[in-house]
This record gives C-alpha cells, sequence and structure tokens, in this order.
C-alpha cells in the first residue's frame, strides 16, 4: 500500500473517531437525550448543563482525547511521505466532531476536540489560549465567550513564531488553524447574538448563580 492509501486510511479512520457522540452517548447513559434538552447540542456544554457537572467534564475530556490522540499517533507512525498528515488528521477529527456521521452531519461546536488537536501540535500556545479562555469564563461564566475568545487568540498568535509556534515556517498549519479558528467562532454565532442581547447562558462551577427566566430557556 503506496502512501497515498494509507493517508487515506488515516484521514478515514480519523473522521470516523472524531465524529463519535460522546456527549450524546453518556446523556443516553444518563436517560437524557441532549438533543432535546438546553441548547439540544451534543457538546460538552449542554452535557454539563443537562446531564451534570460530572458528566460534561467527562464529555469534555473525552473529546478532547479524540482529538489529541489521533493527532499524536499520526505524529509518530505517519509515512515519510505525508508530513502534513498529523495536522490533517487533527482537522479532520474536529471536523467529524462538528459534523458527525453517526448523526446526519449534525454535531457539536469543535471546541474541545480542537483543543486536543492543539494540544499535539503546538502545547504551550495550547496552554496560553486555555489561559484565556479560563479569565474570560471567570469574568463572564459564559463557556461560549471564552471559546470564541481562545479561538480568535488561536487565529491570531499561530502565524508568529511564540510559544512552540513555527508561525509562518508553516503556512500550512497557520491556515488550517486559522480557518479551524474562525468555524468554531461560526458555529457559535447565535451564541454571539445572545451575548450581545444580554440573553447568554451563564455556568456556574462552585454554586448555582442567579439564572433568569430567559437564561433558563435559552442554551448554548
Amino acid at each position: 500500500m503506496n502512501d497515498a492509501w494509507v493517508c487515506a486510511v488515516w484521514l478515514c479512520a480519523a473522521y470516523f473517531t472524531g465524529g463519535i457522540p460522546f456527549g450524546f452517548l453518556i446523556g443516553l447513559c444518563r436517560g437524557v437525550d441532549v438533543r432535546k434538552e438546553g441548547s439540544k447540542n451534543i457538546g460538552a456544554t449542554n452535557v454539563f448543563r443537562t446531564v451534570g457537572k460530572k458528566w460534561g467534564l467527562l464529555a469534555f475530556a473525552l473529546d478532547v482525547l479524540k482529538g489529541l490522540v489521533p493527532t499524536l499517533l499520526a505524529r509518530g507512525f505517519a509515512p515519510a511521505g505525508c508530513r502534513w498528515l498529523p495536522l490533517a488528521v487533527g482537522i479532520v477529527c474536529v471536523v467529524g466532531h462538528m459534523l458527525t456521521p453517526y448523526m446526519k452531519f449534525k454535531g457539536g461546536k469543535g471546541v474541545a476536540t480542537a483543543f486536543g488537536m492543539l494540544i499535539a501540535l503546538v502545547p504551550a500556545l495550547v496552554g496560553a489560549a486555555f489561559a484565556f479562555f479560563a479569565v474570560l469564563f471567570a469574568l463572564s461564566h459564559m463557556i461560549s465567550l471564552g471559546s470564541c475568545g481562545a479561538a480568535a487568540f488561536l487565529a491570531v498568535t499561530i502565524w508568529f513564531p511564540v510559544l512552540g509556534s513555527p508561525g509562518t515556517r508553516n503556512i500550512p498549519q497557520c491556515i488550517l488553524v486559522t480557518v479551524l479558528a474562525l468555524f468554531v467562532i461560526w458555529k457559535h454565532r447565535a451564541n454571539i447574538g445572545r451575548i450581545f442581547r444580554g440573553e447568554e447562558n451563564r455556568i456556574y462551577l462552585f454554586g448555582t448563580g442567579k439564572k433568569s427566566t430567559t437564561e433558563t430557556e435559552k442554551g448554548e
């Protein structure tokens, strides 16, 4: 089997791995169809809100791993003629999460899976993006705002040789990560509208906080 076929197999496997709807499966195991509750999204945030905190954290961890593990494996076992494969595998995992083949191509927003993929590629830069997310979330209690802020941070900083990023020495990585970050932001367009209208749901890790009627009805 030549390198082209090997790479094609890697990418197909990455897509079907990234598409595993862990959030939906966890919800079913707990007797909750997350597609019908909260924001009706299968991602970890909606699991956190509708099933419970520990189950949301489990969904987040599994979504991170399905971006991290395939990308790491591709880095270790990619054919010599496919140096681009780790990045491509990571991107395809994220696309699989967003457009899962198991649920009529309706998936999550890709933040956790993209986080896992980028940990494998530029861990220090991802650490900085996560810190940026944490600050925004701590100030606003809105995961959507933190996610969009972190995505925008990565879309800009990936172009510069900082925190382990090769910057413009790896143009394909810069372009693909930027496109992915913008796609994540686009997937949050409904959230962005609610943020501007002051209607976005807030999540309090330590305590329940005060929820208005709008916040209860609206989800991320």
